[in-house]
């Protein structure tokens, strides 16, 4: 197996963190695990040390280039690019992100699993090499792009995340937030959204369990922190350090999804560690104040 004699950067794994990782991924940590043997015919060894591959990720994630501008001290961007699109296909990078979210929370003196919802979306522009049936128009905000549709915790964790063209409207991929959130966490019963979420939303909710409650602005104009809602919005600040998700560069939605996995990943491990960290308010231990868990 190759090992980097490379220095350091500033978004790499340190060993810590990367334990943390290799930790939570069992029963699976086989899988992660630089050393683990590949049995079986047909098979050859494993060239490049899994830890590389995820620094490398990592890289490109947090910095914003293309996959054919990696260093070359890290492993082939083809073969950095084959791991990322294996790991978002067989689930593995949505599996590691819900584990090491399951430690924050209990980290943080919450149960594994959430019991609240705050849900919002994001525009964004794509690049060039998006095709247009994909993408669309936010009349609104006048992009033309992507939308992010997210629904984080009252720690503002990431519990579901759906990638639309940016025409899409709020409530019809809202009701698709909902629908994931009662599968992957029937322990929600109640989630908070904005204005934009009409009445089929909560009508929605209730059809799943889920009491979805409007958070109406405080006044006409003029920037106001919102009840509940400033969590979600904090979020999606944290995600905009990652400079490849400033705009959209994916080619597949689902890519684009597995890309902000990371972002989230990146984040929740230096919290873990208590690594030092790029920060824009990046403080999990001031929740949303909540009965909510």
């Amino acid at each position: 197996m190759r090992y980097s004699s490379r220095n350091a950067t500033l978004h790499d794994h340190a060993l810590q963190r990367w334990c943390t990782i290799v930790a939570v991924q069992r029963p699976s940590a086989e899988f992660w695990h630089p050393t683990a043997a590949r049995r079986g015919p047909g098979t050859a060894a494993r060239v490049h040390d899994l830890r590389e591959i995820a620094n490398a990720i990592l890289y490109v994630c947090r910095t914003g280039i293309a996959w054919a501008y990696l260093p070359h001290d890290f492993p082939p961007h083809k073969t950095v690019y084959d791991y990322y699109a294996k790991w978002e296909a067989d689930g593995t990078a949505e599996a590691l992100h819900d584990l090491l979210r399951d430690q924050v929370r209990v980290a943080n003196g919450r149960s594994a699993a959430p019991t609240a919802a705050i849900l919002d979306s994001q525009s964004v522009k794509t690049s060039c090499n998006v095709n247009e049936s994909s993408q669309g128009i936010d009349a609104g905000k006048k992009i033309k792009g992507r939308k992010r549709h997210i629904a984080t915790d009252v720690l503002g964790l990431l519990l579901a995340v759906v990638v639309t063209a940016a025409s899409v409207q709020d409530s019809a991929a809202g009701k698709e937030l909902l629908d994931h959130l009662a599968v992957a966490h029937p322990g929600v019963s109640m989630a908070w959204v904005d204005g934009g979420y009409k009445d089929e939303v909560v009508r929605h909710g209730v059809r799943l369990g889920i009491r979805v409650e409007v958070v109406k602005r405080i006044a006409a104009t003029g920037f106001h922190v919102l009840p509940r809602r400033w969590v979600v919005e904090r979020t999606l600040g944290w995600l905009m350090q990652h400079r490849r998700l400033v705009r959209d560069y994916e080619t597949l939605p689902q890519r684009s999804r597995t890309m902000v996995h990371w972002a989230m990943t990146n984040i929740m491990s230096r919290v873990l560690t208590g690594e030092s960290t790029q920060t824009w308010q990046n403080d999990l231990l001031k929740p949303d104040r909540t009965t909510q868990k």
